[in-house]
């Protein structure tokens, strides 16, 4: 295992997040025993460690104490392990022993705690495998039990049941499964036409700690509900729904299907001529290619027109949008709605013969690759289609 290097220097430092820094409360129930937690460790592991370090009091008398760190296993890795210590209090030293979950490293720990008047101070030194760490830390201070778990209060924004796609996104799902029962649920997903993201593959130290990670999936919105129900029918599988995703409702417009779809089915090639004939006006440029990812739903346009950037050169601007169809909520409905975005452009020489490479150099501005708007595009598409724009401020189709 490769050094892990600063793991616990600095322990609760003095730099750290406001919330750490909540000067000791008076203590409640007074007599009683009482919870108190370190967290918002800072320069741990590089800085990149999680750590929580939970006291159990008799007035200021510390009866139990139980170390959590979680730390990646490399700096080439987004791969975690993590160590749960039981420490043993005697006076002002806390001391035990265990193994790391993920890699089984032998763990050894030994602190000593003094208070420095409102704050507390910890050295000692802790040792995973062969690694031995040195902790030297002082101004560090503690949370109650409410102030903690106010804190770790997280939500990974699936919604099982919305009542339409205005707050979710028709192809975006997220699915929350036992960590022993991921890898199962993954691999069922071969073959499927459905996009995993891969940031939601590394397990965080908060899904570590839950015992429980979600998977983001792209799906194509005709299929998302057939795909959720197989995802709960899963075992470990304990939430899945719709999350956020590309749909912004400012480009989105909602109108009745009726004219769109053949039987049950959307009548993509008939959308995508109506969005490419609608665009090829607003934009001033012609359709070049139309097509719909299978695995996703999502339409990608590609327009072409005469770029102005140096007219001498006859080159070309290609303009790429990207479009979504979907029903404007899950089940039964005789609406549609159709999310339209920003072109993004770039520039090729086009011409007969020897031609120009050009570089994309626009990136580094924000607003570099798109135009300075679409010429009322979302107007026109809502036009074509006889729908209805989004009004945010109501919270209503207008």
């Amino acid at each position: 295992m490769r050094a892990l290097p600063l793991l616990l220097l600095g322990l609760v430092a003095a730099s750290a997040p406001a919330f750490a820094q909540i000067k000791l409360q008076q203590k409640a129930g007074a007599g009683g025993p009482e919870t108190r937690y370190f967290t918002a460790m800072d320069g741990l592991m590089d800085g990149n460690a999680d750590v929580i370090l939970k006291e159990t009091r008799q007035g200021k008398t510390v009866t139990a104490a139980v170390l959590d760190v979680c730390y990646p296993v490399d700096k080439s890795s987004d791969r975690k392990d993590r160590f749960v210590a039981n420490l043993t209090v005697n006076g002002q030293t806390l001391s035990g022993s265990t193994q790391s979950i993920a890699d089984k490293q032998p763990v050894a720990v030994k602190l000593t705690r003094k208070p420095t008047g409102e704050t507390f101070e910890f050295r000692g030194q802790i040792t995973v495998g062969q690694t031995v760490t040195e902790v030297a830390s002082s101004d560090n201070s503690d949370l109650s039990e409410k102030e903690f778990q106010d804190n770790q209060t997280s939500d990974d924004g699936i919604t099982p049941q919305p009542k339409d796609f205005t707050d979710v996104s028709p192809e975006s799902v997220g699915v929350r499964v036992k960590l022993e029962q991921a890898a199962d649920f993954l691999k069922s997903l071969k073959g499927e036409t459905v996009e995993i993201g891969t940031s939601s593959l590394a397990v965080t130290c908060d899904a570590m700690r839950a015992g429980e990670q979600t998977i983001n999936l792209t799906v194509d919105p005709e299929h998302s509900a057939a795909l959720l129900a197989k995802a709960k029918s899963t075992q470990g599988v304990t939430a899945a729904g719709w999350t956020s995703g590309v749909v912004e409702m400012d480009r989105t417009i909602r109108f009745a299907a009726a004219d769109w779809r053949d039987g049950d089915k959307i009548n993509k090639d008939k959308i995508a001529s109506a969005v490419a004939g609608v665009l090829a006006k607003t934009l001033s440029a012609k359709p070049a290619s139309a097509i719909w990812n299978a695995n996703t739903g999502k339409l990608k346009l590609i327009l072409k027109r005469p770029s102005g950037v140096y007219p001498a050169l006859g080159l070309t601007q290609n303009l790429e949008v990207t479009a979504l169809v979907s029903p404007d909520k899950p089940g039964a409905t005789d609406r549609l709605m159709l999310w339209v975005s920003s072109p993004a452009t770039s520039t090729t020489d086009d011409s007969a013969g020897a031609k120009l490479n050009l570089s994309d150099d626009s990136a580094s501005d924000e607003e570099g690759n798109e135009p300075k708007n679409d010429n009322g595009s979302i107007d026109a598409l809502t036009r074509e289609f006889k729908g209805q724009r989004w009004d945010a401020d109501k919270s209503v189709w207008k």
